[in-house]
């Protein structure tokens, strides 16, 4: 296991913050590192001028476009102002000599992370409020201008779900430890049932979550959407998706789901219900053949979680004992996929 990507070496970021950034013109600061972050080791800066947040590249051999801090920089730094909220962004290094590997600074936002979608200890009300406004701020992303905001160039054009298909495709096999039939399967099957492209292109935000977010401490107000690696311009499918997939995974600490709960004991919308209000928000009628964009989020997430397992393997995860288990559910996101897709 490599110790980088646990450690930051302190003196350096303080002699490369010292004279950018208030609270670093003396050593009285520390350095806390968030356990989250699993593609990006991330580290609270606490400073007498307040507490920032520095997110890195990990060191070592990485896939190739893979852990772009370069890239979430820029897209929260161009939401700023927006109806997307986002942290204050303040400097991107991308000088490796600094502290081994590129990073950047941004504010750290007080408030709430929810980790867990039933949210214990909230009322059927709060829990509905809660999830109305991820419903609402991921509407507001995918109507976001891109050229307005300066990001129509942030991905290439064409077939969205062609491209991430050939992409995440191409990142499994290069982080395969294991062949997976499933996996395989998976891969197949959507290629067969690939859709036409219909034409919608947007800033999307690639890992939309509930434990993505920064929610005031009181009330239901999303103060920061947050981890925007797999950003890019698509398909708004994906996100919406996205969230769908993640709560079909068991509820508890690791699933982060809600397979199986009473959502209306709870409070909590139907998968149905959330996709009605998005669609509402955005002035559409509706969503054809939703079990493509649902089946693909399964597989790229069983991606992800190869990508994970490899670094965790080649010494280089941010979290290795966590890495390793989520490793362990990659057949599992497949035969979700699979399922997804059938239905």
């Amino acid at each position: 296991m490599s110790t980088k990507t646990q450690t930051l070496d302190r003196e350096a970021v303080g002699t490369y913050l010292r004279g950018r950034l208030p609270g670093f013109d003396s050593d009285f600061f520390d350095v806390v590192k968030f356990e989250t972050g699993q593609s990006n080791p991330t580290f609270m800066l606490k400073t007498s001028a307040g507490n920032y947040v520095l997110r890195r590249k990990p060191p070592g051999v990485l896939l190739k476009s893979a852990h772009a801090v370069d890239r979430e920089f820029r897209v929260q730094k161009a939401l700023a102002g927006s109806e997307v909220p986002v942290a204050k962004m303040h400097i991107l290094c991308e000088d490796d000599d600094v502290i081994g590997s590129s990073f950047y600074v941004m504010d750290h936002v007080a408030g709430r992370n929810i980790t867990d979608p039933t949210m214990p200890g909230a009322s059927p009300e709060e829990r509905g409020q809660v999830i109305d406004e991820m419903n609402r701020v991921l509407a507001n992303l995918h109507q976001v201008d891109i050229e307005a905001v300066g990001l129509a160039d942030y991905g290439p054009p064409g077939n969205y779900f062609e491209r991430q298909l050939a992409r995440w495709t191409k990142q499994y096999r290069a982080s395969e430890t294991d062949k997976i039939p499933e996996m395989d399967e998976l891969i197949q099957a959507l290629e067969a049932a690939m859709p036409e492209d219909d034409g919608q292109r947007g800033l999307v935000h690639g890992d939309y979550r509930i434990d993505n977010m920064i929610f005031a401490s009181e009330g239901p107000a999303c103060q920061a959407v947050l981890d925007w690696e797999l950003s890019t311009i698509g398909h708004p499918y994906a996100d919406l998706a996205g969230v769908i997939m993640q709560w079909q995974m068991p509820p508890g600490a690791e699933g982060r789901g809600l397979a199986g709960i009473d959502r209306s004991a709870l409070g909590l919308p139907s998968d149905q219900a959330f996709i009605e209000a998005y669609c509402k928000r955005r002035g559409m009628a509706g969503i054809d053949g939703f079990g493509f964009y649902l089946s693909f989020s399964f597989f790229r997430m069983g991606g992800i979680l190869q990508g994970v397992l490899k670094r965790a393997l080649d010494g280089n995860a941010s979290n290795p004992e966590r890495a390793v288990k989520l490793g362990g559910f990659v057949s599992l996101f497949a035969r979700s996929g699979l399922d997804a897709l059938r239905k």
